[in-house]
């Protein structure tokens, strides 16, 4: 329970810092913009004390980790994927352009409206 209520006050201060934007609408962007980063600053710090918060900060823990073991690959073999990438698209645009026009021709062919 306290810790739905700790959310919903978190919600609340992000909600109170959106508000803070629009009430300062004649003020300069960067002040308006101010009531928004303190909403979410101190939302997210009372949510790092719940139950949900500190699971949530575990799993982006451990999903650091795991992209830390990918093997990424070189400028190389990126360029030389994206090649092939491409050709595959070029490729496929010609075929299904061909299917097209071709069942366009059997179309009016089979409605007598042949030229």
């Amino acid at each position: 329970m306290a810790d739905k209520i700790k959310l919903a006050a978190a919600l609340l201060l992000v909600a109170a810092g959106i508000a803070g934007y629009y009430y300062l609408a004649d003020s300069a962007t960067i002040i308006r913009i101010a009531p928004i980063l303190a909403g979410l600053v101190l939302a997210a710090a009372l949510a790092w004390f719940t139950a949900p918060g500190k699971q949530f900060y575990g799993y982006s823990q451990e999903a650091i980790e795991e992209t830390k073991k990918v093997v990424w690959p070189t400028r190389k073999e990126t360029f030389q994927i994206t090649g092939i990438v491409m050709l595959f698209v070029v490729v496929m645009a010609l075929f299904l352009w061909m299917v097209d026009a071709s069942l366009l021709w059997v179309v009016r062919v089979l409605m007598g409206r042949s030229e």
